[in-house]
């Protein structure tokens, strides 16, 4: 299973916290796949293969209740499921995955971790740094703000190779 965060809501698209939903909607459109029209379990989902797609439709602070419903519902391994979530303490554009791990103050993660009674996930976590805009308007602004015009420019690069390490989970 792969899990982006996001927040649901049209006002959300292209924020920083919905780098996940990004990063999911990026790869659906390289594969040429769609999400299916239905929310199951509080998720919008959709299927490569074997591999289960999730975009939870709680906000992203809750999230973790959609991921834990879906994985007990088709008994997945915790091992086997990959989250993908904005981290503003990484420079934008890093990225980084990690086997295991703790949530590192990402509110998305501690809410999975919660749910799932485990922080042995995998995840990936997507850099949206950029210590002077947040200086400005704060955490919760800046989590929540759209990614400027130059970090625009970065997201095509960016999202390739997030889709490779999606490829490498999945063994595809």
């Amino acid at each position: 299973m792969v899990v982006g965060l996001g927040n649901p809501g049209g006002e959300y698209n292209f924020t920083r916290h919905n780098f996940g939903f990004l990063a999911l909607d990026f790869y659906f459109r390289l594969n040429d796949l769609s999400w299916g029209s239905t929310p199951r379990y509080g998720a919008i989902t959709g299927r490569r293969g074997d591999v289960l797609f999730v975009k939870p439709q709680n906000f992203y602070n809750d999230s973790g209740r959609s991921v834990a419903e879906i994985a007990r519902y088709y008994k997945i391994a915790t091992s086997d499921i990959l989250v993908i979530c904005d981290n503003f303490d990484l420079d934008f554009g890093k990225i980084r995955s990690r086997e295991t791990g703790s949530a590192g103050g990402n509110n998305g993660l501690k809410s999975v971790t919660s749910a799932l009674g485990t922080d042995n996930y995998p995840r990936i976590r997507l850099g949206t740094g950029n210590e002077e805009l947040r200086r400005k308007m704060g955490d919760v602004e800046f989590v929540l703000s759209r990614f400027t015009a130059e970090e625009k420019e970065q997201l095509p690069e960016i999202l390739r190779a997030v889709a490779g390490k999606i490829d490498e989970f999945c063994g595809l």
